[in-house]
């Protein structure tokens, strides 16, 4: 018998012990979401994937795919986090195989404080690993799901000096004129990002395309260099 269920049993059970009903009212409204909250900050949500991991090992990938997409699949948030907390806690199994785990996950994902996590710190390590998961970032950009092009932006997020630029900036491009305020936002952070590695090359993209980038993006993306005082001549 698996112990991966009783492990999400007993998050769920401590969770549900050391919620609080006013704080989980607190963490709706931020979110602006109706997904129930337990009302568990963060340490102690910490605390308690800590009991968990002493409780039960996590010995093969099969146990870690089910650990994550069990939790993913709970009905409240902070489930939820626990999901990405654990996929990105146990290294070992950050395999190719484990692209199609993220992958379900940030198709059910519906707000930024899930979408950002599992596209730059999941999904975007992978695919700086393997790159024909770029192919994903492709369809990606193309989706009606303002999310699935919000990460098409920030997988690409922590690549730094391995950013694939040709990509970046192509996708940048295509949607630059996109209305929503999440995609200029990110299209921003993503530039910022990557200004911290080559700030002229991003002054250079920015003012090469001030005319189809956004305020907001442009915004976002010259933060840093603005405050180094690098700028493109």
């Amino acid at each position: 018998m698996s112990l991966i269920i009783p492990m999400v049993i007993f998050m769920q059970q401590r969770m549900a012990e050391a919620g609080d009903p006013d704080v989980a009212k607190e963490m709706q409204a931020y979110m602006k979401t109706d997904q129930p909250f337990y009302g568990v900050k963060t340490p102690q949500r910490q605390a308690i994937f800590k009991q968990a991991r002493e409780h039960t090992k996590v010995a093969t990938f099969t146990d870690y795919s089910r650990l994550v997409l069990w939790l993913w699949s709970g009905e409240n948030r902070e489930e939820q986090y626990l999901a990405m907390e654990a996929a990105e806690y146990y290294k070992a199994f950050r395999t190719k195989e484990a692209f199609a785990v993220y992958e379900e996950m940030l198709l059910g994902s519906t707000h930024w404080d899930t979408v950002d996590k599992i596209a730059s710190n999941l999904i975007g390590l992978l695919v700086k690993e393997h790159r024909e998961f770029e192919q994903k970032l492709i369809e990606w950009r193309e989706s009606d799901n303002m999310w699935l092009r919000r990460a098409s932006l920030l997988a690409h997020l922590k690549h730094k000096d391995q950013t694939n630029l040709p990509l970046l900036d192509e996708t940048i491009l295509m949607l630059a004129n996109d209305d929503e305020f999440f995609i200029r936002k990110a299209i921003g952070w993503v530039l910022r990002e990557y200004s911290k590695t080559d700030p002229e090359y991003v002054s250079e993209f920015v003012a090469s395309h001030s005319e189809e980038l956004s305020s907001l993006s442009k915004k976002e993306a010259l933060k840093v260099i603005q405050k180094s005082g690098v700028i493109a001549e």
